[in-house]
């Protein structure tokens, strides 16, 4: 009877501990410096928001944010690498859909949803098919007619296989019925470099993205994947009505970490990324890359991603695309 007490004592102390850890940890986090995990290489979109979302951020909690750029198999890594860290909010990654509904719908990732708590969308941005202005192709439709007319000749670059530009630009293949090629960078800065210099030929891509290269002339905007134009580029035509209206696409920039952190920890994320969204800074930065700032739910987030993967996952199907 003593050893059985003891054992009671000893897990009722253990419960009483665990109930007690979750609000203390949310009212000393962050204890040490964040590391904000960017899946990609450095220079592209995401990586551009996730270093001024991290200076806003490390102002508002009083601990540095440091930027971790751990690209590769699309975001995939980088992803894996947050989501089996310790879950006490001091690893976060900020992500584009590719890791979360690109890949998964492309086949298996060392990562299951359970494993993924959704904590906020951060931006949302349309998809713009840019050639580069050397080409001398001047409309969407021209670009469909040279790839017809070419067929297997043309290349389309991406961010890697599964990532929004490769679906965008697949969802584009199968609408306009066109043979071309893909050719997989790792990230989307190298791509956009890639499209510069010619080693593709045209890449569905993130406005923000090519939004700089188009305004100094390297880069020629053909049309914009959604269903309304934006204002940045008002002149440029949506694919909808070009004649193209399922060919939709855009990226919703969220921030995650892993499964098991502390209610309490993911609320004060989410109201300071609120927080850092709402300044001018931010509102300004986004405004430029042709990006609006967007929050969420974490259920709100994670059904977002959900219905992406599922359209993904059609693309995927219709293209027989799969990572192995």
């Amino acid at each position: 009877m003593h050893k059985r007490t003891l054992l009671l004592n000893a897990l009722l102390l253990a419960s009483t501990c665990l109930a007690v850890s979750t609000p203390a940890l949310a009212q000393t986090w962050p204890s040490k410096p964040i590391r904000l995990v960017i899946p990609y290489a450095a220079g592209g979109p995401t990586d551009v928001i996730g270093r001024k979302l991290g200076v806003l951020m490390s102002e508002r909690l009083g601990q540095p944010v440091i930027i971790d750029n751990k690209a590769g198999a699309g975001g995939t890594i980088g992803v894996d690498f947050v989501i089996k860290s310790v879950p006490d909010g001091h690893t976060l990654a900020l992500v584009a859909p590719g890791p979360v509904a690109g890949m998964p719908a492309l086949g298996k990732v060392p990562y299951t949803q359970a494993e993924i708590q959704y904590l906020t969308l951060v931006a949302r941005n349309p998809s713009v098919i840019g050639v580069n202005t050397k080409s001398g192709i001047n409309s969407l439709g021209e670009l469909v007619k040279v790839a017809k007319d070419s067929p297997g000749k043309l290349n389309f670059g991406s961010a890697g296989l599964g990532t929004t530009p490769h679906i965008g630009s697949e969802l584009f293949k199968q609408e306009a019925q066109i043979d071309v090629i893909h050719v997989a960078y790792k990230g989307t800065a190298p791509a956009t470099t890639a499209l510069m210099a010619g080693e593709v030929q045209f890449m569905t891509n993130d406005l923000m993205a090519m939004l700089p290269h188009a305004q100094s002339g390297a880069i020629k905007i053909l049309a914009v994947a959604g269903s309304r134009r934006v204002a940045q580029i008002p002149d440029v035509p949506t694919t909808a009505e070009l004649g193209l209206p399922k060919v939709l696409m855009e990226t919703n920039y969220g921030l995650l970490g892993p499964r098991g952190m502390p209610a309490e920890v993911q609320k004060k994320i989410q109201d300071t990324v609120a927080d850092a969204l709402n300044t001018p800074t931010m509102k300004e930065l986004l405004t430029q890359l042709g990006a609006v700032a967007v929050t969420t739910t974490s259920d709100g987030y994670r059904s977002l991603m959900q219905s992406e993967y599922e359209k993904w996952k059609g693309v995927a199907a219709k293209g027989n695309i799969r990572l192995d």
